[in-house]
């Protein structure tokens, strides 16, 4: 029996209510199941957040992660991203149950974070490099949900607030709803992205690889990819805080606005995108993000995210 942080546990009811906790008693056994079927040794997790994820060992000795989470179209989407890039700029799935969301991955070796790395720039251009590699592989013909299909997250804010915007700024608010039918209307062929890469979700694999984990697995022009980096807490050198209250928002750094530049410029070079089209998607998405707190309750997220997309609206 692999025992659960009782955060884990509340959590999970907390998110996905009864089909949560009705998961989390059948858990034991799917770890059995897997652990047979699979021929592996899984260990006790790693620091847990909405799946269960803990580094295990198949029969040959090689070093593997095995992942499971309550059946959704999320870990579908994760896992058939995964296979997509089968092993570029990504780590590789091994093997995969998606109808029970259960899969094994690759184990990144050394595994250490980019947030590690106290460059942020050093980290910026790593990071387009693996956004280089993912978009290397054009479209998917899994059907991956769309941006704008994420974007209703904003029509869904205001229906929560009765046609406001309730806490967020209706300035900066309403220059996002505007902006997003204009660039998706504008944008070039879309191909399969990650969605959400961050300083967290990218990890050494060797003396000069870096990979991606849990991706989200959208539908969108490159530009797209490069605005959830654009946004992200500014914790450079420092290990992902259990307690969203320790983060080190962006928006709070004196330097904030000059960092964000940077990362423009860094990206607008290295992926020759257009750095204009940079800065529109990543104000947009700075607002969406921010929506999907507000619903989520993350208070210090969606105030942070607000300040970001202003300030990034500001650059010129």
């Amino acid at each position: 029996m692999i025992p659960l942080p009782g955060d884990f546990r509340a959590r999970m009811g907390d998110v996905f209510g009864d089909g949560g906790r009705a998961w989390l008693d059948r858990l034991p056994r799917i770890i059995a199941e897997y652990a047979a079927r699979w021929d592996v040794v899984i260990d006790e997790p790693f620091p847990l957040s909405y799946n269960f994820v803990a580094p295990a060992t198949r029969a040959d000795g090689t070093p593997a992660v095995f992942k499971a989470g309550v059946p959704r179209e999320q870990i579908a989407c994760e896992i058939a991203a995964l296979r997509h890039w089968d092993g570029d700029g990504a780590v590789r799935v091994l093997e995969s149950d998606a109808e029970a969301g259960a899969f094994l991955i690759e184990r990144a070796s050394p595994g250490s974070l980019l947030i590690d790395l106290p460059d942020d720039a050093a980290a910026s251009r790593i990071a387009a490099a693996v956004m280089r590699r993912l978009a290397s592989h054009g479209p998917a013909a899994h059907p991956f949900p769309a941006v704008a299909g994420w974007a209703r997250a904003l029509r869904e804010l205001r229906t929560r607030y009765g046609g406001d915007t309730g806490p967020l700024d209706p300035r900066t608010f309403a220059r996002a709803e505007a902006l997003f039918p204009e660039l998706i209307a504008t944008q070039e062929a879309p191909i399969l992205l990650h969605g959400d890469l961050h300083h967290w979700n990218v990890l050494s694999a060797g003396s000069d690889r870096w990979v991606a984990i849990d991706p989200h697995g959208v539908v969108a022009e490159p530009a797209f990819e490069v605005a959830t980096w654009m946004r992200n807490p500014y914790n450079a050198g420092t290990p992902m805080p259990q307690d969203a209250s320790a983060l080190v928002y962006l928006s709070r750094q004196p330097d904030a606005r000059r960092v964000l530049a940077r990362r423009l410029d860094i990206f607008n070079e290295a992926l020759g995108i257009d750095r204009e089209r940079l800065r529109l998607w990543s104000v947009a998405h700075a607002v969406l993000s921010a929506c999907w707190s507000d619903e989520a309750a993350h208070t210090e997220n969606y105030l942070d995210a607000m300040a970001v997309a202003a300030m990034i609206d500001g650059l010129r």
